[in-house]
């Protein structure tokens, strides 16, 4: 059996690391559904119906797996971390109570009317459906992030005695809720959903337009669904993916800023020095260093003084504490970074794409690259998988602590948990979560076979286009 410990933050991981797929596909897709539906109502273009009926399936499947899975989070805080709970659930407590009661129910209200009201209310009710759920999901990552960013930058709080236990009493709501680690949390965040379904809507019309060979002359409607849906995904792309980069790198200034240990462990700096190289790529030549991507024997690719520079913000000569001038041990280096590096080569690689796909617009060859279609697709849920080892560089680098400098982890976990009931969730979560997403990919992958929907009774393969409008607009 597993130690208590390990076992609740492996099964906390699990259940984190698949519940948070679906609500990047929800927050992601909120914008574009706006977007959708506007145009949809004021230009009575078909294709912006197939658009908005397309996307609402993913969307409300996404939302309803996301809720099933979301929910069990919720009592492991109970089940796993009720020492945690305990401590902090006066300032804990309050953002999910408020995400259910606010944005939850907001969302969940108007999905209804969103998903089966279009014939059944005015167009204005109807905008308003979609901006409410899209709201609503976003107001979720509002309260969800602000419980998290809290653990990250702990304020407005003392600790107080009560029954012979400290516990952490709110004495500054706003200082608490508007911690300094929010307003980074949330754009990064917010903007890797949008990057990520921007990319999965790109990958998903270039498998369409390059694997079943779309032809706009036999098959016009579905042709020009498809490349509305990469134009747009494209224009997203080129947006977001350049934003993602730029706010990163300002991000992690702020890291270093507030915590240093959890920097040291992204550049994996051991000795405080500065000048310090930003490796691109690292390898032990020693088994028994294989968590010190910087041993001394080490084969690796790096920038002179790239660390620094990122901690300063263009200072190479800037010095950064390491590991060992921490009291506390330090996270598990090798993970937190190279989970870091995945993430920066999966962002650089989104605006390679972008730029290249742009290029291939403006050469009027957007539909012909077939290179530029595959890696499309090979990238369709590198937006997703970008977000989970973002999410890997931010937990696991906050360790040992589950709020930094006042709790940690091992002492958050319930007391009287054992390791063979940990050990036995574990496993039954392990089972019903990849039954769940095994379930999702399936009946997603089936939406995306089918192609978009019909029109006014026509099928996606006739003719459907309104007056004035090229078949491959």
């Amino acid at each position: 059996m597993l130690d208590p410990v390990i076992a609740s933050r492996l099964q906390f991981a699990l259940t984190t690391i698949v519940h948070i797929i679906f609500p990047v596909m929800s927050m992601g897709l909120a914008p574009f559904l706006i977007y959708f539906t506007w145009k949809d109502i004021r230009t009575d273009d078909p294709v912006y119906e197939q658009l908005r009926r397309f996307w609402t399936k993913i969307f409300a499947i996404s939302f309803v797996v996301g809720t099933v899975t979301g929910i069990v989070l919720e009592f492991e805080f109970g089940t796993n971390f009720a020492a945690f709970s305990t401590a902090a659930g006066e300032l804990f407590g309050g953002p999910l109570a408020t995400e259910g009661m606010m944005a939850f129910m907001l969302e969940a209200t108007f999905l209804g009317v969103f998903v089966f009201g279009r014939e059944k209310v005015s167009d204005a009710l109807y905008m308003v459906s979609a901006v409410a759920v899209g709201l609503g999901t976003w107001l979720s990552a509002v309260w969800i992030l602000v419980a998290n960013s809290w653990m990250q930058t702990p304020r407005g709080f003392e600790l107080v005695r009560e029954s012979d236990q400290l516990v952490i009493s709110l004495v500054d709501p706003i200082a608490a809720y508007a911690n300094p680690r929010f307003p980074w949390m949330f754009v990064h965040m917010q903007n890797a959903a949008v990057l990520s379904v921007a990319l999965f809507m790109a990958g998903v019309a270039a498998y369409h337009i390059w694997q079943r060979g779309i032809d706009a002359e036999d098959n016009q409607q579905s042709a020009r669904f498809w490349r509305k849906t990469l134009k747009i995904a494209l224009v997203v792309l080129l947006v977001t993916a350049p934003f993602q980069a730029i706010h990163g790198d300002a991000y992690g200034r702020h890291v270093y800023e507030t915590q240093p240990q959890k920097f040291a462990a992204m550049e994996a700096v051991w000795e405080t020095d500065s000048y310090v190289p930003e490796y691109l790529f690292a390898v032990p030549t020693s088994l028994e260093h294989i968590t010190d991507p910087r041993a001394k024997e080490l084969l690796g690719i790096g920038i002179p003084g790239g660390a620094s520079w990122l901690a300063s913000g263009g200072n190479p000569q800037a010095e950064i504490t390491g590991l060992n001038e921490f009291e506390t041990e330090a996270p598990p280096v090798a993970i937190v970074f190279w989970s870091f590096r995945l993430m920066v080569a999966a962002g650089f690689w989104f605006i390679l794409l972008a730029f290249w796909a742009a290029y291939r617009w403006w050469t009027d060859e957007l539909y012909d690259d077939d290179l530029l279609h595959k890696a499309f697709v090979g990238s369709s849920l590198l937006g997703i998988f970008a977000v989970e080892v973002g999410w890997i560089v931010t937990e696991v680098g906050r360790q040992p602590w589950v709020i930094q400098g006042v709790l940690k982890t091992q002492d958050g976990v319930s007391p009287g948990l054992t390791g063979f009931e940990a050990t036995l969730t574990l496993v039954g979560f392990v089972f019903v979560y990849t039954g769940l997403l095994g379930l999702y990919t399936y009946v997603i992958r089936r939406i995306i076979r089918e192609g978009p929907p019909s029109v006014d009774g026509t099928s996606p393969t006739e003719t459907a286009t309104p007056s004035g409008v090229s078949g491959d607009d």
